[in-house]
């Protein structure tokens, strides 16, 4: 279904046409002054160039063709050369009829779409999750929903950080407190224990004590690296304290990634990666680009056109180690040979752009990938608090993510108990659908790459631009809808009155919102639509008798309308990662 600035832009350049003109200058776009019009086209002033003459006589000119067409009610050529334009209401309702009935409101999916992995986890095992986490669950999860309403398969993969030096800190610390395990004992040959040692509450206390410990204690630093080092290397011992630390931590990270509607398809992470490297190491040498630089093996990443430099891609040190760029680049090369990627993105903090950067320039170099696939890093600021500092505890700790979800799930049943927007059973539900739309939403409002401040009591108002505003527009619409009875078979009617002509204008600016946010991997994009689209329905809402209009045509149409906007609302808040309750 072609967008409707595709349909008027393509009328205008006829009409240029007709006129004498070049159709090329007859591109329409929506007007900055809604007061004046409700379209505009600004190419009388190029053509004027071109063809030498005034403006305002090409606009004139081709007014004057375009007033023989039945779309539009005001056709106005003004000085120095504006064409202002408004529809008709005939042709708006058809367009919105036509909205209604087809495959995701007319939004075309992507031709090139394909398969795209979006990389937004980055939890570390043994570890709770805290509020740095926070903003790529929920960023991934909104632009993993976008690729997918334009026709990709799309894989969530949250990249668990499982090989690291938490391991070690956990078992040098656990070796300190219970000495007598049998996975220390250099001569126990038995089965190791299906049960761990520890719960998720001793790990969440064992390992702060470690990586304090290591801070402090050189010698217990240089235990822990030992210990990793043995655990990867595949002693087995210490690989058996790494299953249970994966089978104890796991659980509780979808536990909270549930809690955030976040879900994941696919929960790999860097020791899945590891099968991989000395493959990947080999073919890098034989192709000649893993070169020697001070003892490290390195591919060079510099371009002649930079105009910076760009360090080389270090992927093993001096001492033997691989690092962080070793197991990217084995990671992108496993989801290319398992899912054969189109595109990969990357939910990371903006802090890594340079390696991301040298990782990606180094997986062209080395053919990871096909010349045609896209890799891309989507960074995101940071989550402060009122101070403007990275986000903290009141006694200055990190916060953990669930933690946060608590505060503002009590601060939300505070108002909703208050205010008795619900009773009974429904409280819970209710609170707990409208405290993760005051979460996404207060985050995802924001340019991903801006940092922002986290206000609670701005994010859970149910006035402005917050998610429990467009949640309460959804419900307010609900409520009238189940008042009046089945709704869905009824005609969009030409509006009458402003109010209802301004909301469906606003309806036929979904798929440009889309697009865009499809384009820029931009959820905030879809948050100021939703705004938007609010604002004029709670207009009509105020300034409309509804239910009680007594001219069923008329009803019927105001019935269509609003619910084609719960449909379009509902869509979008989907995509951002929430739902509406019932009642509110």
């Amino acid at each position: 279904m072609e967008k409707i600035l595709t349909l008027i832009s393509a009328k205008v350049s006829e009409a240029f046409e007709a006129a004498g003109y070049d159709s090329f200058y007859g591109r329409v776009a929506v007007s900055n002054r809604p007061d004046l019009c409700e379209y505009q086209c600004n190419g009388a002033m190029p053509a004027a160039k071109v063809y030498h003459k005034a403006p305002i006589q090409i606009a004139n000119d081709v007014a004057a063709k375009l007033g023989q067409d039945e779309s539009f009610s005001q056709v106005q050529a003004l000085a120095p050369g504006f064409l202002n334009l408004r529809l008709t209401p005939a042709f708006l309702a058809a367009y919105l009829e036509q909205t209604r009935s087809a495959p995701r409101f007319g939004v075309e999916p992507d031709p090139k779409a394909g398969t795209v992995v979006v990389d937004y986890g980055g939890a570390n095992v043994a570890k709770p999750l805290h509020v740095g986490h926070l903003r790529a669950a929920v960023i991934g999860e909104s632009i993993k929903r976008i690729q997918h309403f334009f026709g990709n398969q799309t894989i969530g993969d949250t990249h668990l950080g499982d090989w690291g030096l938490q391991i070690g800190l956990v078992i040098a610390e656990l070796q300190d407190r219970q000495p007598e395990l049998c996975y220390f004992d250099e001569n126990y040959s038995g089965p190791y224990p299906a049960e761990a040692p520890f719960t998720i509450s001793d790990l969440e206390e064992i390992y702060p004590a470690a990586s304090g410990k290591s801070k402090e204690d050189a010698a217990f630093a240089a235990r822990a690296h030992d210990a990793t080092v043995m655990f990867q290397q595949g002693k087995p011992g210490y690989r058996a304290l790494w299953r249970h630390i994966m089978d104890v931590s796991l659980p509780d990270l979808k536990k909270n990634y549930d809690s955030l509607g976040v879900n994941f398809e696919a929960w790999l992470g860097e020791s899945d990666a590891q099968p991989y490297i000395p493959d990947m190491l080999r073919d890098m040498e034989s192709k000649g680009i893993l070169v020697e630089s001070e003892g490290a093996r390195v591919i060079e990443v510099q371009e002649p056109s930079d105009t910076k430099e760009i360090p080389p891609c270090i992927l093993i040190k001096s001492d033997g180690a691989t690092l962080y760029a070793t197991t990217d680049l084995a990671t992108i090369r496993q989801r290319m040979q398992t899912w054969n990627s189109d595109k990969i993105l990357y939910v990371v903090d903006k802090r890594q752009s340079l390696h991301f950067e040298q990782v990606f320039r180094a997986a062209r170099k080395a053919a990871i990938v096909r010349p045609e696939t896209e890799l891309r890093h989507i960074g995101y600021g940071t989550m402060n608090g009122k101070d403007g500092k990275p986000f903290k505890t009141r006694t200055g700790g990190v916060m953990r993510l669930e933690t946060l979800i608590q505060e503002i799930t009590d601060f939300v049943r505070a108002k909703v108990v208050e205010n008795k927007l619900v009773t009974g059973d429904d409280v819970e539900p209710t609170t707990a659908k409208i405290a993760l739309a005051a979460l996404k939403y207060g985050d995802l409002m924001n340019v991903p790459t801006k940092d922002y401040i986290f206000d609670m009591d701005r994010f859970a108002a149910f006035e402005g631009n917050t998610g429990p505003y467009i949640l309460y527009t959804i419900v307010r619409i609900k409520s009238i809808l189940s008042r009046y009875g089945a709704w869905e078979a009824l005609p969009i009617v030409p509006p009458e009155t402003a109010e209802a002509k301004d909301l469906m204008l606003a309806l036929t600016r979904l798929p440009d919102a889309l697009e865009l946010a499809y384009r820029d991997c931009a959820p905030n994009t879809i948050c100021a639509y939703v705004y938007e689209l609010s604002g004029f329905a709670n207009k009509f809402y105020h300034e409309t008798r509804i239910l009680a209009e007594e001219d069923k045509e008329k009803q019927q149409g105001y019935i269509a309308l609003i619910g084609l906007t719960k449909r379009v609302l509902e869509t979008c808040i989907d995509l951002l990662g929430f739902e509406a309750p019932e009642r509110m």
